[in-house]
């Protein structure tokens, strides 16, 4: 039987062709820029939702339940047309940014190493400069779940980092100081942003609010929060929940650079990109011979 099994997988192997490994690998990566799309909270919290929704169908068919079978079918019907209102900025932000970028942008992506080390360069010396003059400030960094829904709360701004405009940002006087600035992609991409406060009850009592919501923010997302306190001019960093506090410029700058771009400088694996174009290049070898 394993032998039986084994000669027909062969036998189904060797009919694969080069259009079938295209076609999953070009669904393969449509299913990743998909997921890579709803990975903010907001979306992820909905999509299992709909998962449970899917799960509850083929439960209820199974189960030769008809009229509850029905109505969640056509909740799943009617949920789509909802998603696609629901989530129409977030689609039209995609497909404007699919339109403006080559073909090795789309497959491969961006390196963003350069960007991110200049915006921590200068995010550090802003603080730098903050915590000499007691300004209050707090800086989050995004990484791998996205805060589109800490975006409303502010002022949307596509701006480049840079110690002058966070430090007239965070100015005493000025209307989004209170707030906090969100960093995505080494770009300042919103201001006088709502954080939500930690829950945890064994913080120590001499964290003001400021310190409060960079730790709830690091603690409901993998983001990373730099804080500069108002009091006592100290700067400190929120990750996964825990505050590094007291920090040098140079510890924030070596730790910042560990935590953003450290991961960024390591060997990826080749691009889709790259491997179509080997591929096709091999093939004009073989045809060449």
């Amino acid at each position: 039987m394993p032998t039986t099994l084994f000669n027909s997988f062969l036998t189904s192997l060797a009919t694969i062709k080069f259009t079938d490994v295209l076609d999953i690998l070009v669904v393969a990566f449509l299913i990743y820029r998909v997921i890579i799309m709803i990975r903010s909270t907001r979306a992820s919290r909905i999509a299992k939702s709909i998962v449970l929704l899917l799960v509850a169908t083929w439960v209820t068919g199974l189960a030769h339940m008809y009229s509850l079978n029905f109505i969640l079918s056509r909740i799943l019907e009617l949920g789509f047309i909802a998603l696609v209102i629901m989530f129409q900025p977030e689609l039209r932000n995609f497909l404007e940014k699919m339109g403006s970028r080559s073909i090795k942008e789309i497959l491969g992506g961006k390196e963003e190493e350069r960007p991110m080390s200049a915006a921590v360069t200068a995010v550090v010396t802003a603080c730098e400069s903050m915590s000499k003059s007691r300004t209050g400030a707090l800086i989050v960094f995004e990484r791998k779940i996205l805060l589109d829904e800490y975006f409303k709360t502010g002022t949307l701004l596509d701006a480049i980092v840079s110690d002058e405009l966070l430090r007239n940002l965070f100015f005493t006087k000025a209307a989004l100081h209170d707030g906090a600035v969100i960093i995505r992609q080494a770009r300042i991409a919103a201001a006088g942003c709502v954080l939500p406060l930690s829950e945890n009850t064994h913080l120590s009592s001499d964290l003001g609010t400021r310190h409060r919501a960079g730790i709830g923010m690091s603690e409901s997302s993998d983001a990373v929060v730099v804080i500069v306190s108002e009091e006592t001019g100290t700067i400190s960093v929120a990750v996964g929940g825990m505050l590094k506090r007291h920090l040098a410029p140079r510890t924030l700058e070596r730790l910042l650079m560990n935590e953003l771009v450290a991961d960024q400088g390591e060997q990826r694996p080749a691009r889709l990109y790259d491997r179509l174009v080997r591929l096709f290049s091999k093939k004009g070898e073989k045809h060449e011979k």
